[in-house]
């Protein structure tokens, strides 16, 4: 029936048909809370999981940081070193609550350079433990350590992503034809770099307790990266566009530096966790062969205006030393993060917006081929400078592999 009136209630009927689901939920979660599991169903055996955050080796001390992802709260009975039962001495105390967090000081004269293994015993007669490869000092919070990770940083990130740039003027004379091969190589290393930290991301969820759902913060991060910049590029390129096409291009250099910035911030991250696990030896190959591998970052970062002839002079040396700190300087800022707090959520959620946020800036290269370039990335020369992109990275990677 055409014209019919809407259907009207009355307002408390509403609310009491809104509220009355979370008002049941809330009855059935007090009971499971209240009366157990076994409210619902009988579990035989309980569960216990314990997870290992953080091993640290301090002055003839090994403080092992532990955290409970069980469903209920567990006692830390014994603590093996090495095979050996050991004494020990837990804050805040035995009893760990779900999700609670303890701290075991293990007095414990280590030596520098060889492995150890650190397992614990809970009431329940469970054993978790965990291993490490090379024992040496922990850096803690401190003026030297701050420095050092920072240095780090520098070497591995900063400074490759200048030296980079410093191909531009060999870029600026490239063809309109290598010139669209230079945003197909610029894709193709992007791309690498895209699926590298997600590698990594998945990597480490696997480190990551089941209840904090690695996979979830994975989706989180690069969804929200990849849409919230998606949201961002609408608005910044739709304004620049009508302003110049230099403009347009200058943006989207910016995209690609913060895009490389966000996955440099979670390599950071991952390298100082690394160094302090001792998971690795940060040694002077291992930090060149990662320079060698995001040198190629700085020709990908200003792909979208070496064939611009309006930017010159200072106005283009501060153009490129503020990509350059955008591209490079995370990588300092992560290298702070993994050494000195250092969290497996934490590294996984950054590496899935690393990876979200070099998505999206694929995605809007690609758009901008299509426009500015011949045949876009389907034209021969530029595929080919895709293929490029990938060998060149995954070569390039070689020499930080292990």
């Amino acid at each position: 029936m055409a014209g019919a009136p809407p259907v009207r209630r009355a307002p408390l009927l509403v609310a009491l048909a809104a509220v009355l689901p979370l008002l049941l939920l809330g009855g059935i979660v007090y009971l499971v809370l209240t009366r157990g599991p076994g409210a619902i169903l009988t579990t035989p055996v309980p569960v216990e999981r314990l997870d290992f955050e953080r091993v640290a080796f301090r002055p003839k001390e090994i403080v092992v940081s532990v955290r409970n992802s069980g469903p209920q709260t567990i006692r830390i009975a014994h603590v093996i070193v090495n095979g050996a039962l050991w004494n020990f001495a837990v804050s805040p105390g035995q009893e760990v609550p779900r999700l609670g967090r303890a701290t075991l000081a293990i007095p414990y004269d280590w030596v520098e350079g060889e492995p150890y293994a650190v397992e614990v015993i809970t009431g329940g007669g469970f054993k978790f433990g965990h291993e490490v490869e090379a024992a040496f000092l922990t850096p803690g919070p401190s003026r030297e350590a701050f420095w050092a990770f920072a240095l780090l940083g520098l070497y591995v990130g900063v400074i490759p992503v200048y030296l980079g740039l410093a191909w531009l003027p060999a870029l600026r004379r490239l063809s309109r034809r290598g010139w669209g091969m230079l945003l197909g190589l610029t894709v193709g290393l992007l791309v690498f770099l895209g699926v590298d930290a997600l590698a990594e991301a998945l990597e480490v969820a696997q480190r990551v307790p089941s209840v904090f759902q690695g996979v979830g913060l994975i989706t989180i991060g690069v969804l929200g990266s990849f849409l919230g910049l998606v949201a961002m590029t609408q608005r910044t390129l739709g304004a620049t566009a009508k302003k110049s096409p230099l403009a347009v291009r200058l943006t989207l250099a910016y995209l690609i530096a913060a895009g490389i910035g966000l996955h440099n911030l979670g390599e950071g991250l991952a390298i100082g966790a690394a160094y302090v696990l001792g998971e690795i030896a940060l040694g002077t190959l291992l930090v060149v062969g990662f320079m060698i591998h995001n040198i190629t970052e700085g020709p990908a970062i200003v792909a979208p205006i070496s064939r611009t002839t309006e930017l010159r002079g200072f106005r283009l040396l501060l153009h490129v030393a503020l990509l350059g700190l955008l591209g490079g300087g995370p990588t300092i800022v992560g290298s702070w993060l993994g050494g000195l707090v250092y969290s497996d959520p934490l590294a996984v959620l950054f590496l899935a917006i690393g990876a979200g946020a070099i998505f999206q800036v694929v995605h809007e290269i690609v758009k901008f081929m299509s426009r500015e370039s011949e045949g876009g990335l389907g034209h021969p020369l530029n595929f080919a400078g895709f293929l490029a992109g990938l060998l060149l990275m995954y070569v390039t990677a070689l020499f930080v592999a292990g």
